[in-house]
């Protein structure tokens, strides 16, 4: 069985500056790690491996620095990686993300099963992975909680559906984002870092592509841009009250009048 898994690297803390021009992250200089949510995608398919055989293989679209993820996928047991690397990609939103990973992934082979985490801590929207599925024109299923069974041509799956859980059967090839916690993830092996420090990544770029047309990817293939972004005001302004429970309580009630609560 050939899996593959979607990963990538966010930012280590929430205290990153945005481009006032083109209103994106600036992730240069910024420390950086690979998405919580991935860590579990990864290790479910590990999993699947050691009971199916095959390969697993992790892709991720950033800057050149983004190699790092796919290094302690390695660690972790993972048997291929392919970077999309261009300056072409750069600022893509979420629909111009989802294409440039799905023509990225048309080049590097076929798949049974494409897994991702559930959403990225950098942006929380959860769309990038159903919206893969989409341009690959194979099924998808979210919010996965637990794999049920895999099968020779399809895979049980279980649906956190908040008050209900949902079981279903997808043939494959398919794609699946995990919830966190569907199964714990392994710690990357040192032993195995050593091992694959000099295994070859792969790297897809603008004009590896069989799509080259340019409006298709980044800001330009971009229907959504963020016309703002700024951190929450501070008030840090309190008022210390005394009196009587009547007292404090007809002040209370002034004041949500005065502040328009009431």
């Amino acid at each position: 069985m050939n899996i593959l898994v979607c990963i990538k690297q966010v930012p280590e803390t929430n205290k990153v500056e945005v481009d006032p021009v083109t209103g994106v992250l600036k992730r240069n200089g910024v420390e950086s790690k690979m998405n919580p949510y991935d860590l579990y995608a990864i290790e479910a398919a590990l999993r699947i491996r050691e009971q199916k055989g095959g390969t697993v293989s992790v892709i991720t679209m950033g800057p050149p620095q983004a190699e790092s993820v796919i290094k302690e996928a390695f660690a972790m047991g993972a048997d291929k990686g392919t970077l999309i690397s261009d300056r072409k990609f750069g600022g893509a939103d979420v629909l111009a993300t989802s294409y440039t990973i799905s023509q990225g992934i048309k080049k590097s082979g076929s798949f049974d099963l494409i897994l991702c985490g559930k959403q990225t801590t950098d942006g929380d929207t959860a769309q990038v992975g159903p919206e893969i599925s989409e341009w690959l024109n194979i099924p998808s299923v979210s919010n996965v909680s637990k794999i049920v069974e895999v099968q020779d041509n399809a895979i049980v799956i279980e649906m956190d559906m908040t008050h209900d859980l949902e079981v279903a059967k997808v043939g494959f090839p398919c794609l699946l984002a995990v919830e966190k916690d569907i199964f714990m993830p392994r710690l990357p092996s040192y032993i195995k870092k050593q091992e694959t420090k000099n295994r070859e990544i792969e790297v897809i770029t603008f004009n590896d592509l069989d799509d080259n047309n340019e409006k298709h990817y980044g800001l330009n293939g971009s229907p959504t841009q963020v016309q703002r972004i700024f951190p929450p005001s501070v008030n840090a302004h309190r008022e210390m009250w005394n009196g009587s429970g009547a007292e404090l309580t007809d002040k209370m009630l002034k004041k949500l009048k005065e502040l328009k609560f009431a």
